[in-house]
């Protein structure tokens, strides 16, 4: 029997309305301010805790906040869920976009995948 997983997004009004419109039913819009780090870390923290959730993709600007988080789950044994950085409208912070993607795939499922 095959498990359907959700995916969730954790992102900026931009990216969770595009997001949204491409059928992602799973998210929360941080709305900055004061509060940011913490409405970030209790939203991955849930999703983390979700069974259901297969992927999750964090505004890569929210990264800085939750890479206690992040690093926990990529040690763990479990498969899921898969924590995706996405680069903000301003660009991203890695030189090489397509050589970091690279290198999460590879060291996601353990081999290279040309895209």
């Amino acid at each position: 029997m095959v498990k359907h997983l959700e995916t969730a997004v954790i992102g900026d009004e931009d990216l969770v309305s595009g997001l949204r419109l491409a059928g992602v039913s799973r998210y929360y819009k941080i709305k900055g301010g004061h509060d940011t780090r913490e409405d970030v870390r209790e939203a991955l923290s849930g999703l983390i805790a979700d069974p259901s959730v297969g992927i999750v993709m964090l505004l890569e600007d929210y990264a800085v906040y939750v890479e206690d988080l992040v690093a926990q789950v990529r040690k763990g044994k479990g498969a899921t869920p898969v924590i995706i950085e996405v680069p903000s409208k301003f660009g991203t912070k890695y030189r090489d976009i397509r050589e970091y993607y690279k290198a999460f795939i590879r060291e996601s499922i353990g081999f290279d995948i040309e895209i």
